[in-house]
């Protein structure tokens, strides 16, 4: 059973918002009001569903004790109530995954960054395998990818690769990618057939909008330099690589891709800014729960949380013992959902229990 005062709130809070939408406020308050409107409206909508549900069953339990009521109308209300017994059992589960605590950021775009890790020229190549599981995951979920940044291994691959993500709930689905992936297979330059160990590593930012994470141009310190590479078109031949310096912090941004100095530092910011509010989010986190750090999606860097075997096909995610038997089909993005629908069954589990522990 809810808290019937509590959802009687969520109604009245989305009818307070739609009133002051229609006021037409300023922008800045029109887009936050949008945003929590768009929260509210799915729950709220199975509130209204679960109170008619539970008037419903409350009008055909009376018509069954009815004394006086006939026996053919009484037979028929009972079959009512079996069959509404199960849609408000559903409904009641629906509810209860609408009123767990969400993350801020579920909704937002994000910065994808894959790095190859231990393994020299193996952990390029499968730091490539990776990038293009992600962005074939992307194509399948009809998400708009920018490629922000892509530095190529020497035998293929890529030591380094940056991408903006957009899509609608772009975070919620892939924040729990953030970790070391690691890979076991006999690299193609091996004669003897060993199998080789080697790890890459990703994170997934969600992407900070201004009013998310304010920066100060005193700041940060820009430099501009011509930009390095391998050679051939790639290479500008003017100073428009940007590096930005975030002084209180020591983080620093290079952005070389662009052959305009406005759009390398437009995308770097974008970079500083996302990894910027990460930090931030992390801080407030460890603040809240020391403990976080073991539960499924902490997004601690140093954690192995995915090994891919080639020689037996299979994938596991160590944080919830699931293995799937199709390789091919997750590095093609077509099956990294049943990991990812795994993970937030599991997270919404967790934070349900927490909630109601809370109550």
């Amino acid at each position: 059973m809810f808290d019937i005062a509590k959802l009687a709130n969520l109604v009245d809070r989305l009818e307070a918002i739609e009133a002051q939408m229609a006021a037409q406020p300023e922008r800045e308050a029109y887009v936050r009001l949008s945003k929590e409107h768009a929260e509210l409206e799915p729950v709220v909508a199975a509130v209204r569903a679960y109170r008619a549900a539970t008037a419903e069953r409350a009008d055909l339990e009376a018509l069954v004790e009815d004394p006086a009521g006939e026996d053919d109308l009484k037979e028929m209300a009972r079959a009512e109530l079996e069959a509404l017994e199960d849609r408000i059992a559903a409904l009641e589960a629906e509810l209860r995954g609408h009123l767990v605590p969400k993350d801020e950021a579920d909704e937002k775009d994000v910065i994808l960054e894959v790095r190859a890790g231990t393994g020299g020229d193996e952990a390029a190549l499968f730091a490539g395998d990776l990038v293009r599981m992600y962005l074939r995951h992307a194509e399948l979920a009809g998400w708009k990818v920018e490629v922000m940044s892509a530095h190529a291994g020497e035998v293929g691959g890529y030591r380094e690769f940056i991408a903006a993500i957009h899509g609608r709930g772009v975070y919620n689905r892939l924040k729990f990618e953030s970790g070391v992936h690691r890979v076991q297979r006999v690299p193609e330059t091996e004669s003897g057939g060993r199998i080789h160990t080697s790890a890459a590593t990703v994170a997934v930012l969600p992407q900070a909008e201004e009013v998310d994470i304010a920066i100060d141009d005193k700041d940060l310190r820009i430099d501009v330099f011509r930009s390095s590479g391998p050679g051939g078109q790639s290479v500008n031949t003017t100073d428009s690589a940007v590096r930005i310096t975030h002084i209180p912090t020591g983080m620093v941004v290079i952005q070389q891709d662009e052959k305009s100095q406005h759009k390398n530092k437009a995308k770097a910011m974008k970079v500083l800014r996302a990894r910027l509010y990460e930090r931030e989010r992390q801080r407030q986190a460890e603040a809240r729960a020391s403990t976080r750090r073991g539960q499924v999606g902490t997004g601690d860097r140093s954690e192995r949380i995915r090994t891919y075997n080639f020689p037996q096909g299979r994938v596991t995610d160590h944080r919830i013992g699931l293995t799937l038997y199709k390789l091919d089909q997750v590095l093609e993005g077509a099956a990294l959902d049943e990991l990812i629908d795994a993970l937030l069954t599991e997270d919404q589990t967790r934070r349900l229990a927490a909630a109601e522990a809370a109550a």
